[in-house]
């Protein structure tokens, strides 16, 4: 495993796990198996993990966390807080949940720019008293927009940001994977800490996952990348790219062989752009909801470039 520095925190894993793929949003598999995963992945050397409110599994968490020794892992969360009153509840809720003292890393969730984030500054100024008093380590923004990284700059209270970024710049709302490039460079630069989400696009770059995954970990101002993993197979494979190890052919064969579908989030909205792109008849839109006929999606994921609120994804 390859750790690096998060501000002051030392031997935090390169690699973070990102556990919407642990969620309900996107995975049935019991509450037992999950903490095993997480598990896995500690023995194997993670220590970083990333959730959210809207994941709803910081009981998962609380489970795999209650006889570790907490410094030696790094927590980071995130909520849509507005006000005073909306983060108070956040905090709370994830402290309580979690049964943590502490968060590593706070986020406002899906940031869109800066006149987004000055919207939500009253609960930004609450953030800042928790971080005073210790409760939050470091606070930042997540993000699936442009716009947010390179306005993150303005703002010497966003200490860490989390930009959907991968090599086809799949998902990003505002721009091309080049207009992340150069504005994640420039919010290094500033000092923020950055982390990568998204490196496969959702799943739909999973094909080339070696190339995806070594595209974004040989950027030099990128500092780590969460990835969703929901088999032991995605863990050693993910670590392997990592530690640029050859896959044995047996994680070869289980993860070519893994089932994959198309998901829509439940918050689509149904413009109805993705089912005019698909050339295949898999998609229409129901009750205003796109719905997702498997018996004819070939998984080529074009669809996916036609979100802006990248609601599609293979899983």
């Amino acid at each position: 495993m390859k750790y690096i520095n998060l501000f002051e925190k030392q031997n935090v894993s390169k690699l973070c796990y990102g556990t919407l793929s642990l969620s309900f949003l996107q995975n049935f598999d019991t509450t037992e198996h999950k903490i095993e995963l997480l598990n896995y992945a500690y023995e194997k050397g993670i220590n970083f993990f990333d959730t959210a409110e809207l994941y709803d599994n910081y009981n998962i968490l609380k489970e795999f966390i209650k006889d570790k020794d907490r410094d030696k892992l790094t927590l980071a969360t995130k909520s849509y807080a507005y006000d005073k009153k909306t983060a108070e509840y956040s905090v709370n809720k994830a402290l309580k949940e979690l049964n943590t003292d502490y968060l590593d890393v706070f986020m406002l969730h899906e940031q869109e720019n800066g006149n987004n984030f000055l919207g939500h500054y009253e609960a930004v100024e609450r953030f800042m008293k928790y971080k005073e008093h210790g409760v939050i380590r470091h606070f930042g923004i997540s993000t699936h927009k442009v716009a947010a990284v390179r306005d993150s700059v303005k703002f010497k209270e966003i200490e860490f940001v989390f930009p959907l970024f991968n090599m086809k710049g799949v998902g990003i709302q505002d721009g091309t994977i080049d207009d992340m490039l150069n504005a994640v460079k420039k919010a290094k630069e500033d000092n923020k800490f950055i982390m990568a989400m998204k490196i496969y696009g959702g799943g739909h770059l999973i094909t080339k996952a070696k190339e995806a995954f070594d595209f974004v970990n040989n950027i030099s101002y990128v500092d780590s990348m969460a990835v969703g993993m929901s088999t032991v197979e995605e863990i050693d494979a993910n670590i392997c790219y990592l530690e640029n190890n050859e896959l044995n052919l047996n994680i070869k064969n289980k993860i070519r062989n893994q089932k994959r579908t198309l998901v829509v989030e439940e918050w689509c909205v149904g413009c109805g752009k993705c089912a005019e792109k698909c050339k295949q008849k898999a998609l229409r839109i129901v009750d205003g909801k796109c719905v997702v006929d498997m018996d004819k999606c070939v998984l080529c994921s074009y669809c996916a470039g036609e979100c802006t609120d990248f609601n599609i994804k293979i899983v």
